[in-house]
């Protein structure tokens, strides 16, 4: 929740500029901003082929009298390509609960659009040493009604609740654990061809001067980022790391 409706456009802008000369056409750059920007930006800005907007959050309703609410629906219709799913500031400040998350992966899916579908352990299941079981589990009850062509068409961010925020990031190693764990929980119900086509993103205080080691990993895809995609130039330093 940051940028009024004028600096968001600025922003963008920004890096929209950046990236038509600076980073690599291979790599896609998705930007997700609040609700009030989705329109302008559609209609503004001149993204090149490698930048997609997304939406960072929607409702499980089609229609209704959910004053408040924005549907999957009507977030197609401002020209978004992706929607966040259970972003853990939704899970834990909104209380969505995987139940609902599934629900909305279910609504995503049904207007042509791609989840980018969240999971992560806060810091005392870290500290337990059940990460990965509760990971598992997320991933279980959000996302394991889909069938095999559905999961394909999903992304999966994994944030390290305890490295959001907090100045502390994953190392490497603790990064390339957890998604190769993703990966092949996802092999397990799905079989690996499938799995191997998955994104799985880190988002867990990604910078520019960690971002190269983070993405060297063979199971990190990609990252989601936070706080350094508020300014332009670090987030597209970011990108040009691959």
């Amino acid at each position: 929740m940051n940028k009024n409706l004028r600096e968001g456009e600025a922003l963008a802008s920004e890096v929209s500029q950046i990236a038509s000369t600076e980073i690599s056409s291979d790599v896609e750059l998705v930007l997700f901003p609040p609700f009030i920007h989705l329109t302008t930006l559609s209609g503004s800005i001149e993204f090149d082929s490698n930048i997609s907007i997304g939406a960072q959050n929607c409702s499980s309703h089609d229609a209704g009298a959910y004053t408040g609410e924005v549907s999957a629906e009507m977030l197609k219709s401002t020209g978004v390509k992706y929607i966040l799913v259970g972003h853990s500031e939704r899970r834990e400040q909104f209380g969505e609960s995987d139940e609902l998350l599934a629900e909305k992966t279910t609504k995503v899916l049904s207007e042509e659009l791609c989840p980018v579908f969240c999971c992560g352990e806060p810091l005392a299941v870290r500290e337990s040493g059940n990460h990965i079981a509760h990971v598992s589990d997320q991933i279980e009850k959000g996302l394991f009604h889909l069938s095999a062509k559905e999961i394909q068409k999903v992304v999966i961010a994994y944030e390290p609740i305890w490295a959001i925020g907090t100045g502390v990031t994953a190392s490497t190693e603790q990064a390339q654990e957890m998604h190769r764990s993703i990966r092949l929980i996802l092999a397990d119900q799905y079989g690996i061809d499938v799995a191997d086509t998955i994104s799985i993103l880190y988002g867990g205080s990604v910078k520019p001067d960690n971002a190269t080691e983070l993405f060297s990993q063979p199971d990190v895809d990609g990252g989601l980022i936070g706080g350094a995609s508020l300014n332009a130039r670090d987030f597209t330093e970011i990108a040009k790391s691959f």
